[in-house]
């Protein structure tokens, strides 16, 4: 059986490497990258036959993304829609260029994305969105934000119900605040993420890689 092929946007770094490292250990692996271009080209020169290419989920299409994924590996089993970009919200000088900007890089280039793909996924292809806790629980500081990310929930739940009856199954994995060694937090926001964790303490983005690797899989 032929190695199943996936991409992953926004891969470069963070929870999409994770996610990539952890798949190439027996999938073709596409990521994209937008700033982190050795980063990129670091996992590539890794990974024989893996494809890092550049794409802004803000301004790029995502049709051409897609038809490269295909010219390379000749099939797509798989899609991650982890790119995202975050801004602070200030009401009190409140301009919706940035939200909008949120609305169209977390939420409408995801749906573009699958909407592209979905000439060329079979049945048992699988979809996994990266929402984030926010989208139940917006922070004042983060309310564009995190209402990009109930968007991309309700477009999850929403690709779920139109493209189960093909047999491709589209899920979503909602972190709560996870370690990032690429962009550190102040310590007392980390003291404030762990206080509220059920756990005590931080998620893994290995831990959001292995969540992710069972979405995709047949289990």
């Amino acid at each position: 059986m032929p190695r199943r092929a996936v991409l992953i946007t926004g891969a470069a770094r963070g929870i999409g490497r994770a996610i990539a490292e952890d798949l190439a250990q027996d999938h073709d692996v596409a990521i994209t990258w937008l700033t982190a271009e050795a980063e990129a080209a670091t996992f590539a020169a890794r990974h024989p036959g893996a494809l890092a290419l550049p794409f802004d989920a803000g301004t790029d299409d995502p049709a051409a993304l897609i038809a490269a994924v295909l010219a390379h590996f000749g099939r797509l089993d798989g899609l991650v829609n982890n790119a995202g970009r975050v801004h602070p919200t200030d009401l009190a000088a409140f301009d919706p260029r940035p939200a909008a900007e949120l609305m169209q890089v977390n939420a409408l280039s995801p749906l573009a994305l699958i909407a592209a793909a979905l000439p060329h996924l079979g049945p048992g292809a699988s979809v996994v969105n990266i929402t984030s806790l926010n989208a139940r629980t917006p922070p004042a500081g983060a309310i564009a934000y995190a209402a990009s990310k109930a968007a991309l929930e309700a477009i999850t739940i929403g690709c779920a119900k139109a493209l189960g009856p093909r047999g491709i199954r589209v899920n979503a994995v909602s972190p709560g605040a996870v370690e990032r060694a690429h962009a550190p937090r102040p310590p007392d926001l980390i003291a404030r993420f762990v206080a509220e964790a059920a756990l005590g303490r931080l998620a893994l983005d290995s831990e959001i890689a292995a969540a992710t690797r069972f979405l995709l899989s047949d289990a």
